[in-house]
């Protein structure tokens, strides 16, 4: 049998997976998604250039739920690579609260524990244990891996750490915990291993997509995010508000009369590209639009980005590199020039012919700080810490 490692990343109404080969060291054999989960789901794989891409509607009932969408990934990963046996099962979660900075492996204490971090990302933490019980379900045998979005950032100065708010609510866990953390690391582990001296300075890297952060990097260790307690912080994303006055919320609910839960709602699904433009949350419908109400909220969507760069540059006490990734730092091209254009007093230079080319490096030869562009694999990241887990956890059973 091939041993392989199975990655699940859970959100609302979607499961991403991954099949990885763990032989040695990890290697894709297949990827996709369910998506529109209790709705009208709909299947989206490419697995391995041995076989067809699959991308078709799904009946109702073969993706309900988390669980169920799980056993119609299983249906097609077993039809398609009889010989695997996946002995162990990495998952994505969002908040590892103050105590997790590194994977785990999931007991019942961890899980308890990820449950009572709920409240700190509403939004996908539930989902994130529901991926985890489908999948303890299904591999009642295997391993399961928690990898944290919350981990890279654990070893924030205090001062990149706190909130202005009475010391209680500090060790009650209120704090500034940033998310994106596996594409970070990824993205650091890719400049350690193709750019170490870029990795040893000062990076500010951008991870834009339908959620989006940014993160000052000093010599591979994270020391500020955009992000804060939750990941509604920082800049606009598809259908999240970013940074946002708190007294906007005492308005929402003195004035207007809404509840708290209506209140989030709006914040996490209503706000962002989506909400400022009334159009969509998708930067590619945005700048194919051609309408005033497109264009301004990608003109907020760059301006926030710039402004936190500029922070972020201060925070590192430098720069040394702007690295692009996620959907839109990695595809969108008009995105990327509207940033760094203008930045030369900060050491950036676009190269508009690299820009347009899409190369790796899309900096002139004379810009002072290096601009990159890096895809991002949250998957490998997941990946690598499952085998690593599951390792150490056979040669202590040895």
């Amino acid at each position: 049998m091939l041993p392989v490692t199975l990655t699940l990343n859970a959100g609302s109404s979607s499961l991403k997976f991954s099949l990885f080969d763990i032989s040695g060291e990890p290697a894709q054999m297949a990827i996709g998604l369910v998506e529109n989960i209790g709705g009208q789901p709909r299947l989206k794989a490419n697995l391995g250039d041995r076989l067809a891409r699959v991308e078709r509607e799904l009946p109702a009932t073969e993706a309900a739920d988390h669980t169920s969408a799980l056993a119609t990934v299983l249906a097609l990963l077993r039809s398609s690579f009889p010989g695997a046996k996946a002995s162990v099962v990495g998952h994505r979660v969002v908040h590892g609260g103050p105590h997790y900075t590194a994977p785990m492996v999931v007991t019942g204490q961890v899980m308890a524990e990820l449950k009572r971090l709920s409240p700190f990302a509403p939004i996908h933490q539930p989902h994130n244990i529901a991926g985890i019980e489908a999948a303890q379900a299904a591999f009642p045998e295997a391993l399961q891996v928690a990898c944290f979005d919350t981990a890279f950032h654990r070893h924030h100065p205090k001062a990149n750490d706190v909130f202005a708010l009475p010391r209680e609510y500090y060790d009650k866990g209120i704090r500034r915990y940033g998310f994106h953390g596996l594409s970070y690391e990824y993205v650091s582990e890719e400049l350690k291993r193709t750019a170490p001296l870029i990795h040893a300075g000062r990076v500010v890297v951008a991870h834009l997509g339908n959620g989006a952060s940014m993160c000052g990097i000093l010599g591979g260790r994270s020391v500020a995010s955009t992000m804060g307690f939750t990941a509604l912080d920082g800049l606009p994303m598809g259908t999240r508000c970013g940074q946002v006055d708190p007294g906007v919320i005492f308005y929402m609910v003195q004035q207007e009369g809404r509840s708290i839960d209506e209140v989030r709602d709006i914040f996490y699904t209503k706000s962002g590209l989506l909400g400022l433009s009334g159009i969509s949350n998708d930067m590619r419908v945005l700048e194919s639009a051609g309408v005033p109400e497109a264009n301004e909220a990608i003109d907020y969507f760059v301006f926030r980005i710039r402004r936190e760069l500029g922070g972020l540059a201060a925070a590192l006490g430098g720069l040394d590199a702007l690295v692009f990734c996620g959907g839109i730092g990695e595809n969108s091209r008009k995105i990327r020039r509207r940033i760094c254009d203008g930045l030369d007093w900060i050491g950036l230079e676009l190269d508009h012919d690299r820009n347009d080319s899409n190369t790796r490096v899309i900096s002139t030869d004379f810009s002072r700080a290096r601009i990159m562009v890096v895809p991002t694999n949250e998957e490998i990241v997941i990946a690598r810490a499952a085998k690593r887990l599951s390792s150490g956890t056979e040669a202590a059973a040895g």
